[in-house]
């Protein structure tokens, strides 16, 4: 059991309706992560619970076909393999500038009341409190299918009609390199450098700063927007 602000939190009992009773306490709780590969109980019902759990390879067997379909339909509009490429690298782009925003200004934000508490664990915050629970590492399938209606119809209003679906397969495709990228820096052994560093600097984000360093896939916004964490070394020559 954890005590905060005279509620205490029970983590053998379902979460999710108990964190928002910790009021201002909550941010402070949240970030304080409790290493362990088994994930908490959110739920008391069988049924919402089983829809916060999501192994890993659904995400791409689930959305690749969907990615390839989309990216087709410009295909069979008439666009040559060059513009089909130049379209699906800047629905990535758009992605990685996404996901880096919604770390940053909505994954982030500080919360404390009751209900306030409760979406943000939901969302986030249970990641940032048990961030070695693998089946609540990647976005749930049935809610990312709920959100891509709106992003379609988003795209469809910006784009032309045969451009459109590239783009959507791009950004879509960022999506899954996303997740996927997400649970191996958790759970993955990395042997490259790249992928050490890129695993050393999210671990970093959970560990030490996390108010800095929101870039997941790559750190390119973080130093564009100035949130890139500052290294020990640099720290200590300050």
């Amino acid at each position: 059991m954890v005590a905060s602000q005279g509620f205490t939190v029970d983590l053998s009992k379902p979460l999710v309706f108990q964190v928002g009773h910790l009021g201002e306490k909550y941010q402070e709780w949240v970030h304080q992560p409790i290493v362990c590969v088994e994930g908490p109980r959110f739920f008391q019902s069988d049924f919402w619970e089983f829809l916060t759990l999501t192994k890993w390879w659904a995400i791409p067997v689930i959305w690749l076909p969907v990615v390839c379909w989309s990216i087709f339909q410009s295909v069979h509009m008439g666009h040559a393999f060059k513009e089909i490429l130049l379209m699906v690298a800047f629905g990535i782009l758009i992605w990685s500038l996404l996901e880096y925003s919604l770390h940053r200004f909505l994954f982030h934000i500080e919360t404390k009341t009751y209900w306030g508490n409760t979406m943000h664990y939901l969302l986030h915050g249970c990641h940032h409190k048990h961030p070695m629970d693998g089946l609540r590492l990647v976005f749930p399938p049935a809610a990312t299918a709920v959100l891509l209606i709106p992003i379609w119809n988003i795209v469809k209003l910006l784009a032309t009609p045969s451009t459109t679906p590239a783009l959507f397969g791009g950004g879509l495709l960022g999506y899954v390199i996303y997740d996927v990228t997400h649970y191996y820096l958790h759970h993955g052994q990395p042997s490259k450098e790249v992928t050490k560093n890129l695993k050393k600097y999210h671990l970093n984000h959970h560990f030490r700063i996390q108010n800095k360093g929101f870039g997941i896939t790559s750190s390119l916004w973080d130093r564009i927007f100035g949130t890139l964490p500052q290294t020990k070394s640099a720290a200590k020559k300050r």
